[in-house]
């Protein structure tokens, strides 16, 4: 029996009837505007999120990136982001990269930061000293706090501080369907007042590739520049966004699922010794927990269950669609006995 994968929610394989709509997907040439199911995604993605307009591009951390070179220069300026957010840690320095940009980061709860913590952060107009604070970034769900939704009037005093220092405005979306199913909001109220946000496919929504970044128009005009420079340009990418489409007709209700199995999957882990998890902190598909030793659990688990150590202590494991129930309680089972 293969092992039970709670490595990621990115681990998800195309479904059937996700396959059937790649395969049977009208196609055409995306970079002369030619493939209708790109450009059918891309107006979705925009009108979902409340934007003009979209690019489809390969990855979320493409979006993130581009999205950082469309707000800001090289030459002093800084983007200001949570110490767990993926651009910090898991986009292999890219915003100095691609950006030339100074990367600060702020102790949030979980992943969380608010409107006082980012202004206590933004720094003197007029002082050739310092970096110029020209980014913020919001993470929405937060993945390493854990799952975290970050609450909308939290998000809104971010966004009331940024617009009172002149700051732009980036919604890492990446598991941003997770938020709207866990809450019950539309996905443009938690992008609304951003001025580029995206939304991820192949998390959650199990589709093998694809993000969509919006904004306005004369953005996302200067994204797809960025889009051909970096390589992230399509030809029949119609199969593509069949998949993504797909997602968004038959993937997103189900999330909640998800989010049920990780707080069955956290209530059997806190119940087990030696585990420190705090269940009322699972709020959508993932759930960190500690233990005596991360690494070793993890590689004495790899044939029966996948998980990920972050740390000497910290061990994540991530709810979604091939995972079951019984999943779960299996997952839960050999934990079990590694620990007893």
């Amino acid at each position: 029996m293969p092992p039970i994968n709670l490595y990621s929610d990115t681990q998800t394989r195309p479904t059937d009837g996700m396959r059937a709509a790649i395969a049977s997907a009208v196609v055409g040439d995306e970079q002369r505007g030619l493939d209708p199911t790109t450009r059918r995604l891309e107006e979705r993605v925009a009108e979902l999120l409340g934007f003009e307009t979209a690019v489809l591009l390969p990855s979320g951390t493409m979006c993130n990136e581009i999205a950082m070179r469309l707000h800001a220069r090289p030459g002093g300026d800084e983007v200001i982001l949570d110490r767990t957010a993926h651009p910090v840690n898991s986009e292999a320095g890219g915003p100095a990269v691609v950006s030339g940009l100074m990367v600060r980061v702020l102790d949030g709860d979980r992943g969380v930061f608010t409107g006082a913590d980012l202004e206590a952060a933004v720094r003197p107009t007029g002082n050739r000293y310092t970096p110029r604070s020209r980014l913020v970034c919001v993470e929405q769900t937060s993945n390493l706090g854990g799952g975290r939704v970050w609450p909308a009037s939290v998000v809104h005093d971010v966004l009331d501080v940024a617009a009172r220092f002149g700051l732009r405005t980036h919604l890492d979306g990446a598991r941003l369907m997770n938020a709207v199913v866990a809450t019950g909001m539309p996905a443009s109220s938690f992008a609304s007042g951003f001025d580029t946000a995206w939304i991820d496919f192949t998390k959650g929504l199990g589709a093998p590739v694809g993000a969509v970044l919006a904004g306005s128009r004369e953005l996302i005009d200067e994204a797809w520049r960025w889009k051909q420079m970096l390589g992230g340009a399509f030809r029949q990418s119609g199969m593509v966004a069949a998949g993504c489409l797909y997602a968004l007709d038959h993937h997103v209700s189900r999330l909640a699922e998800d989010h049920l199995h990780a707080r069955v999957l956290a209530e059997g882990l806190a119940a087990l010794p030696g585990v420190r998890l705090d269940v009322s902190t699972v709020e959508t598909n993932i759930v960190i927990f500690s233990v005596d030793d991360a690494p070793g659990l993890v590689a004495r688990l790899a044939d029966r269950v996948e998980l990920q150590a972050f740390d000497a202590h910290r061990v994540r494991a991530v709810t979604h669609l091939d995972v079951s129930r019984a999943d779960v309680e299996r997952a839960v089972a050999a934990i079990a006995d590694e620990l007893g």
